[in-house]
């Protein structure tokens, strides 16, 4: 069963038949797309939310549906995942987002990836999360940042799956630790 997190203005919650032609449209949208090497067909989409609920089922997280209340039944995605073998710093946990274009510019991404890096440093109990995304997407890396991940320039990676040539292959990769995670939210409230 897949826990539902709460933030101020999100509910993070298990996928739903009805999130299926929203997700898609999502992983289609060109905007999306556009750092991840491409967009997903309808049935691409559904196979993504079958491993996400897989996903759960075996390690105990995966990836959310982010719903609004009262402006969107789903926003988009968020969680932790294992990442593929043949990355350079695997085995590793990632923090991974993905939030329709119309959902942009809001903080979302921001409180969703948060509260997941809350969730896998408390519940899951993992000592380290990461996260990547190509050199070109400041938009993830400034999530990444507001959110108290690290950017670690040695681990930069040219990505496995892409490529030769191709504009996304360079990766940036960050870190966060639990201990640095606590700091970090004791360091974000103000008095």
């Amino acid at each position: 069963m897949v826990p539902t997190v709460r933030t101020e203005r999100l509910v993070l919650r298990g996928w739903r038949p009805e999130d299926r032609a929203p997700y898609a449209a999502l992983r289609a949208d060109p905007a999306v797309a556009e750092y991840l090497g491409g967009g997903l067909d309808r049935a691409a989409s559904d196979a993504a939310i079958a491993a996400y609920e897989g996903h759960w089922a075996r390690e105990g997280f995966g990836m959310w549906a982010i719903e609004v209340p009262g402006v969107a039944p789903l926003a988009g995605a968020v969680g932790l995942e294992r990442v593929p073998a043949a990355l350079p710093f695997a085995p590793a946990v990632e923090v991974a987002w993905r939030l329709h274009p119309q959902h942009w510019g809001h903080g979302y991404a921001t409180e969703a990836a948060a509260a997941a890096l809350d969730y896998g440093f408390g519940e899951a109990g993992l000592d380290e999360i990461i996260a990547f995304t190509t050199t070109l997407n400041t938009r993830s890396q400034a999530v990444m940042e507001r959110i108290g991940m690290v950017h670690d320039p040695d681990g930069d990676f040219d990505h496995p799956a892409l490529p030769e040539g191709s504009p996304l292959r360079r990766h940036v990769l960050y870190r966060a630790t639990a201990s640095a995670r606590a700091s970090h939210r004791t360091n974000s409230v103000t008095p």
